[in-house]
């Protein structure tokens, strides 16, 4: 059953981070259609579709992008309403730096993190656990 309860989330998120490096690039509609690519994720907007997809995919596919992310997902199951968890999260990681993705799916919320801040934001995160 999804959880709203603030303190219950902080409490249970256990942050668990990929192995994988991933990157936001952007193709146009007319470009992904010609691409074999299954992406984490997908977004439309009005410039153009942002990817989410491994570094491997985005050199296998000769896509530009610009930096490396580690992936850090929450396995907790967070209710779309659940208010201030994410801020909670993102505001810990603020005060230290770094930047944040972040994106709420039906079960779980996803963090993405500078690859080269990633053991540093687990850490901030498990702190949060307590």
């Amino acid at each position: 059953m999804p959880q709203k309860d603030l303190n219950i989330l902080l409490a249970s998120m256990q942050p668990e981070l990929h192995g994988n490096q991933f990157v936001f690039c952007t193709v146009s509609e007319a470009h992904l259609e010609k691409l074999a690519l299954k992406p984490l994720g997908l977004f439309r907007e009005k410039e153009g579709v942002t990817l989410i997809i491994t570094k491997e995919e985005a050199v296998d596919s000769q896509l530009e992008y610009a930096d490396l992310w580690a992936l850090i997902t929450c396995n907790i199951h967070s209710d779309l309403n659940a208010v201030g968890f994410l801020a909670a999260m993102s505001t810990a990681l603020a005060d230290c730096g770094i930047a944040v993705n972040a994106i709420s799916a039906y079960y779980h919320d996803h963090l993405f993190v500078p690859a080269s801040e990633a053991q540093h934001a687990m850490t901030l995160l498990n702190r949060l656990t307590n």
